[in-house]
């Protein structure tokens, strides 16, 4: 199991994650309660949608804009930057005194999350090691699955508060302190990426950093994976891109499976499922009060199984076989909970309404154990260094997307074609895993360089000759592994001394 240090710093990134699904998720209860209409004075369904809309809006911006300012900045600024964004968003949201001002906050917020969970699965797969990255790496899509069911259940504990403003200012409220949470620990002790670094030419940062997050490794070890990370890294940088043209050309089959698998999850239908759950129940005629702790029970299964299979799942069975099983078991249940709603959502057997409200909940629960880490982990994974901001933040900006266009089209659809609407994606999915199936390679216990293996592109390689390395990188890094083997030979002298006989 990887040690505390590591998994500390997996834990305090996934902070970000954690925002975007507590934020995304809080939403829904908030334009809900009646305290919130009355106070926004009877907002109309245009500027009622508008909520949930310009959050999406914002979080495409925020991952395009990673783009841009995420390898400039670094991983560790970037994220301190999103910090400070999203503690403003949702100090304005809890604060709001008119519609304008909370669309604003939403505005606000949607950019920070947007590049959080654009940078957070890239910074935790470049600090993890080979063997632990998809347990680090999957605990950023546990932070999602956590937030949305934490917003889940205080929205439903909320809502039995006093008629007023507090039902909907507490949940908005809880978000703040986070954000701050989260920019003292990148400010105190979580380590910068060694790949960014040396990407920016900050070599014995790098390599600071590198000994410090593979603390599991022996000196001869940090040096041999030292040397070839920093070979592989310089090899793809000395191939300058200058365009998006030639990502495509060069890298198109790790762009294209960036993206697609980003892409894709929206297609699934899952986020118009954890939108409109509500108003599914409300189909099968479930009391108001009942619906809430049915949200609340959907939240936990969502970071139950999520969590489970991150621990004991992504780096023992491996990223393409949980892609394929999962795609292929959310068709099946897409198709079985079409029709326990078909059936039973104008009926009055309560025991057929329960196998309608358990075909969600299948869903729910086969899409974050097999899915929702393993796709945001494998985006990032599969990326060299040179690109991984850039790529990365388009694969999320068409998330956000395409999540827009179907939640959108949401309402309009169960209320013309109902569970139908589940065909759709139905067939989306199948289109999706015949993509994954064809073109998505294994990347578990491969390190990020020995991926590009993988996808076949050309790859440095160490032998006992060290012939395929830059002469100037291994006398550098010789004698630095040196040094290391002498300090700990030193080390080792003053501990002996220390603890012989004393006079």
């Amino acid at each position: 199991m990887a040690g505390w240090y590591t998994i500390g710093i997996a834990l305090f990134a996934a902070i970000g994650t954690f925002l975007f699904g507590f934020d995304t998720g809080i939403a829904t209860t908030t334009i809900a309660h009646q305290s919130w209409i009355d106070y926004m004075q009877n907002p109309s369904n245009g500027l009622t949608g508008a909520v949930v809309a310009v959050y999406i809006a914002g979080e495409a911006v925020g991952a395009i804009g990673q783009t841009f300012i995420g390898d400039k900045l670094g991983r560790i600024r970037f994220m301190q930057l999103l910090c400070i964004i999203v503690t403003i968003g949702t100090v304005i949201q809890t604060a709001s005194i008119s519609i304008g001002m909370f669309l604003a906050g939403r505005v606000i917020a949607g950019i920070a999350v947007g590049g959080m969970v654009a940078t957070v699965p890239i910074y935790l797969s470049e600090i993890s090691a080979p063997e632990q990255r998809g347990l680090i790496g999957g605990i950023s899509g546990c932070g999602i699955s956590f937030g949305t069911m934490m917003s889940n259940w205080v929205g439903a504990a909320c809502s039995a508060a006093p008629y007023g403003p507090v039902q909907w200012r507490l949940p908005l409220g809880i978000q703040i302190p986070w954000g701050i949470i989260m920019f003292i620990g990148l400010s105190t002790f979580m380590p910068d990426s060694p790949r960014q670094l040396l990407r920016n030419g900050k070599v014995d940062a790098a390599r600071r950093e590198f000994i410090k997050v593979r603390r599991d490794l022996g000196s001869h070890e940090v040096h041999d994976e030292f040397v070839l990370m920093r070979a592989q890294i310089e090899f793809e940088m000395s191939r300058e891109i200058k365009s998006y043209r030639e990502v495509f050309r060069l890298f198109g089959r790790r762009a294209f499976v960036s993206i697609i698998v980003q892409t894709m999850t929206s297609l699934t239908g899952i986020n118009v499922i954890q939108y409109y759950q509500t108003t599914l129940y409300k189909s099968l005629a479930i009391p108001q009060s009942t619906i809430l702790i049915l949200a609340g029970v959907y939240g936990t299964i969502a970071f139950v199984s999520n969590a489970i299979t991150t621990r004991f799942l992504t780096d023992q069975w491996g990223r393409r076989k949980m892609m394929l099983a999962g795609l292929s078991g959310l068709v099946l249940i897409m198709i079985y909970a079409s029709v326990m709603q078909h059936v039973f959502q104008n009926s009055n057997n309560q025991i057929g309404k329960g196998f309608a409200v358990l075909g969600i909940y299948l869903y729910v629960a086969w899409y974050y154990a097999m899915i929702n880490s393993t796709t945001w982990l494998y985006g990032a994974e599969v990326l060299p260094i040179a690109l991984r901001s850039r790529v990365m933040g388009l694969a999320a900006a068409g998330h956000f997307i395409v999540n827009v266009a179907v939640t959108e089209a949401g309402p309009s659809a169960f209320a013309n074609i109902k569970e139908n609407y589940y065909y759709v994606f139905i067939g989306c999915t199948l289109v999706f895993l015949t993509i994954a199936y064809f073109y998505f390679p294994e990347t578990r216990r491969k390190t990020l360089e020995e991926i590009a293996q993988a996808f076949g592109d050309e790859v440095v390689l160490v032998d006992g000759s060290h012939g395929n390395v830059d002469p100037a990188i291994l006398s550098k890094d010789e004698e630095a592994a040196s040094m290391t083997r002498i300090e700990d030979k030193n080390q080792a002298k003053t501990s002996a001394t220390s603890t012989g006989p004393t006079t």
